[in-house]
């Protein structure tokens, strides 16, 4: 990579994030502007797929709400992202997890990774 561009990049991926993977389920706190008011709203839902890295790294999180599927993808380093937590950690065998569309209700459980002390 252009150390220019790696230069440039470094300045804006400073800030300490989780380790996430497909498969966790997390609470993304999002700022938003409504009129002329800013708040934080959180989305909590699993992460089904991981894409690019560096800066332009983004985590596309699904959750169901009132029986509709709702997803959306969240650029990791933008100033838009307040933080993001880790609630569980999901046992998955596979980076993309879009057979979750398909299913509904205890079929989209996850197992839950046992970390080794």
């Amino acid at each position: 990579m252009n150390p220019i561009i790696k230069n440039l990049e470094s300045q804006y991926t400073t800030r300490e994030l989780p380790e996430m993977n497909p498969g966790d389920t997390v609470k993304v706190f999002v700022r938003i502007i409504e009129g002329n008011k800013e708040r934080v709203q959180a989305f909590e839902g699993t992460i089904i797929k991981e894409h690019g890295s560096g800066i332009n790294k983004t985590i596309t999180v699904r959750k169901v709400f009132q029986g509709v599927g709702v997803e959306r993808v969240f650029l990791v380093y933008s100033p838009r992202i307040e933080k993001i937590n880790v609630l569980r950690r999901g046992d998955v065998r596979r980076s993309k997890l879009y057979y979750l569309r398909e299913r509904s209700g205890k079929a989209t459980r996850i197992k839950e990774k046992i970390e080794k002390k």
